[in-house]
């Protein structure tokens, strides 16, 4: 059997409160918070295990031994701040926080559930103080805190982690010279030198070269020593509290996956061929066992020599354990734009990749390993690589760009629309699309791309929703298109396989009818809303209302005649977007209803992701959001009764 085992917080309180030397005691609470760490990842199924490890004997230390905020509490205008900008390490700043009390067991133990801990940080989480996830921003944010403390004259230090992949960011730059420049001496940042980014060394991607060199230019005072080594980790921070004139930086030499001997970055490395493997996700029951079994030991090592009776962990799940998974046969769109770049790639030497440290994620692997010198890896850094591209596009290349697309879309706009003014032609990827996965919490939740890139003038956008679909649309936008594509992608397995029809075309400005009906239709795009729709289709049809499903890849483009005859003589139709409500599918098949003599008197009701997204499985948080098959199946049934549009009046 497995037994997955938490550390309750009385045990936390027995050591800390017990006998012995404080430093001793403090390594064996970051020990403790290693544990359910590791824990609260593995019940998760999903989570930062490399950089939570790397990270959590540092903040540890801070909230036991430096800062003042349990003793002021958290709402005093003196108290220390604390919060990482990285957001990777969420899963062990939540162990830090849950051990002290703040955060509550049952939040704990959902970590990336609706309900419970986000992903990343979020505000909305006892004892966070920023939300993070999106890299880059978080000196600066720790700058406006700090210059808050001395506009009220408050005392008060603030920390801020980052990771050291993060500072590929060109905001983190700004962020230093403005920092010393403006005299906010109150900041200690605390760079998280693990030396590994998603699955490959720093070094590889972008090398950072000296960085205490790099800070002191910068105007900070900077310092170097051994992020697990809780003595150095004293004397250093000892000797900043007593510098005053200067912000501060510590660069904390740390192993990523520290305490787990197969995790820990230059093992690891070496055993997956030079690419590191935990950096996201769970691991099996074998590795979890194992990995448990390191820590606890060292746990009961470090009990015996303080005269501390065993370890009480309590047993959160039992189950019989389960062998290595079966490789995942699900469709990935993902792969098959993998596939479809790197044949690409033979047909076209004109094609050049590039990506922001996501070459794993985003299917690149293949083209970067088949033509290294057309792979450029700009690493964090999406406003540089956009405008790179740019630049071989103005020299006759084809710049093909990846990234996330909630990081590419909103973090670039500016530099896209610069090159769109250049009427060159570049082709954007935004991966990760939409509302699923919802794990990592709303700073990666892709939501708004659609409608950032539908504002430049002549960019076709388009979602498809199988492997078939993938391939046509990327030899589309390569072969077929003049102008600037944005392409958007699902980065996780399709809930179903979606069957196109025997004489399925991919045609400019129309979709494809995946389910026959003649009462109504749904427009929807991308395999997450597909599956759901065609779901509503079946729960429709068991009430004797007959839905069409339409799969609609073109979302800023509608062939008029095309849309009037799929139509037909439908009353009302529906729209379901993986988007926010403005700017998506939605509002431009709303101006192609109003561009119609036929359809300007027909109603269209869209369906799509309101306020922000929420955090959890798929299927808490498309229920969440009314958007799973069951809630479309009554909010339908809801508008044909007239019950929807009634609530709406009565709200208003």
């Amino acid at each position: 059997m497995l037994e997955i085992r938490l550390i309750p917080q009385t045990e936390f309180r027995r050591v800390n409160n017990a006998a012995g030397n404080s430093s001793d005691k403090l390594r064996l609470i970051a020990e403790m918070c290693r544990a359910n760490t590791l824990t609260s990842v593995k019940l998760a199924g999903s989570g930062h295990l490399g950089s939570s490890f790397s990270s959590v004997d540092i903040v540890t230390f801070l909230y036991y031994r430096v800062m003042n905020t349990l003793r002021l509490g958290c709402d005093h205008p003196d108290r220390d701040i604390y919060f990482s900008s990285k957001g990777h390490d969420a899963p062990a700043y939540y162990a830090v926080l849950y051990s002290l009390g703040i955060i509550p067991r049952e939040l704990f133990i959902h970590l990336r559930r609706l309900g419970g801990t986000d992903g990343h940080p979020d505000v909305g989480i006892p004892g966070i103080e920023s939300n993070t996830g999106s890299l880059g921003m978080g000196i600066s944010k720790a700058k406006g805190m700090a210059l808050a403390k001395q506009l009220r004259g408050s005392s008060g230090q603030v920390f801020v982690m980052t990771g050291d992949g993060e500072l590929q960011e060109g905001q983190i730059w700004e962020s230093l010279q403005t920092a010393a420049h403006q005299s906010v001496n109150n900041i200690t940042a605390i760079v998280d030198r693990n030396k590994i980014q998603s699955d490959r060394p720093v070094s590889e991607i972008t090398d950072l070269g000296d960085l205490v060199k790099k800070f002191t230019a910068f105007g900070w005072y900077a310092a170097c020593c051994d992020g697990h080594d809780f003595t150095a980790l004293d004397r250093t921070l000892a000797d900043f509290r007593q510098l005053t004139d200067k912000p501060k930086v510590l660069i904390a030499e740390t192993i990523k996956g520290k305490g787990v001997s197969f995790m820990e970055g230059p093992a690891a490395l070496q055993a997956a061929n030079g690419y590191y493997p935990w950096h996201s996700g769970a691991p099996e029951d074998d590795a979890f066992e194992a990995g448990y079994a390191e820590i606890a030991a060292r746990i009961d090592e470090q009990l015996s020599n303080l005269g501390l009776p065993p370890l009480n962990a309590e047993v959160v799940v039992s189950r019989r354990r389960k062998s290595a998974r079966l490789k995942d046969r699900a469709e990935k769109v993902v792969t098959a734009y993998g596939e479809a770049l790197w044949e690409l790639g033979g047909q076209r030497s004109d094609i050049v990749v590039l990506d922001a440290d996501l070459s794993a994620d985003c299917g690149l692997r293949p083209f970067e390993d088949a033509w290294p010198a057309r792979f450029i890896e700009c690493g964090i850094a999406e406003q540089d690589m956009v405008s790179t591209a740019g630049g071989l596009a103005l020299e006759g290349y084809l710049p093909i760009v990846n990234s996330f697309g909630v990081f590419l879309a909103s973090r670039a706009n500016e530099q896209i629309y610069n090159n769109a003014t250049e009427h060159t032609k570049v082709i954007y990827v935004c991966h990760y699309a939409g509302l699923i996965p919802a794990g990592p919490g709303k700073s990666h939740q892709s939501l708004r791309d659609i409608s950032l890139f539908g504002a430049l003038p002549g960019c076709v956008i388009i979602e498809p929703a199988t492997a078939v679909e993938t391939k046509r649309a990327l030899e589309w936008c390569v072969n077929g298109a003049r102008q600037s594509c944005m392409l958007r992608l699902v980065i996780g397995p399709s809930p179903r396989t979606i069957q196109h029809a025997a004489d399925y075309q991919f045609s400019f400005g129309r979709g494809s009818v995946l389910s026959e009906g003649r009462d109504t239709v749904l427009f929807s795009y991308g395999p997450v809303m597909l599956n759901e729709a065609l779901i509503a289709a079946e729960l429709l049809n068991e009430r004797g209302i007959s839905l069409r499903v339409v799969n609609m890849p073109w979302l800023n483009n509608v062939d008029p005649r095309w849309l009037e005859a799929t139509i037909g003589d439908c009353a009302v139709s529906f729209v379901l977007d993986d988007h926010a409500r403005y700017g998506g599918l939605g509002d431009t098949l709303l101006n192609a209803f109003m561009e119609s003599p036929r359809l300007r008197g027909r109603r269209l009701v869209k369906f799509a992701v309101e306020g922000h997204p929420a955090c959890g499985t798929p299927g808490e948080v498309l229920g969440y959001h009314n958007l799973n098959g069951a809630a479309l199946m009554q909010r339908i049934i809801g508008v044909r009764d007239g019950r929807e549009q009634r609530a709406l009046e009565a709200a208003s």
